[in-house]
């Protein structure tokens, strides 16, 4: 039995066949956000009340610009799939496509200067 109408499957409104792939990468990104938030603000709370040169050497340390790094991007790419998918609810047309690629083009900038910081910092 068909769900869709003729119309509907004329303009290719129906299942965009990649649900499932998103559900899995919002509930993997979460499941390391579970761990990786609390990690990481211990590891900030820890160098919060020392003086510059103290939190240069805490941050030169591998485990927290390690947990840093590694939180940074896995909450950046989280939030980027989430807001793909309001974007992809929201926004149609060419307005859709653009702020997808702005999006995208925004959260790996973010990535590649957040990085660059910490390991200014760290090396």
């Amino acid at each position: 039995m068909r769900y869709l109408t003729d119309r509907k499957r004329a303009q290719g409104l129906g299942a965009g066949r990649e649900g499932t792939h998103h559900h899995w990468q919002a509930m993997v990104s979460s499941i390391l956000l579970v761990f990786l938030v609390p990690a990481f603000v211990i590891t900030f709370a820890m160098g919060l009340d020392s003086d510059y040169q103290e939190v240069i050497a805490f941050y030169s340390q591998p485990l927290p610009a390690l947990i840093t790094g590694i939180s940074l991007v896995v909450i950046v790419l989280h939030l980027m799939n989430e807001a793909n998918v309001a974007v992809e609810d929201y926004v149609h047309g060419v307005a859709e496509k653009l702020t997808l690629i702005a999006v995208k083009a925004f959260s790996y900038t973010l990535i590649a200067v957040g990085l660059f910081a910490l390991a200014k910092i760290a090396l």
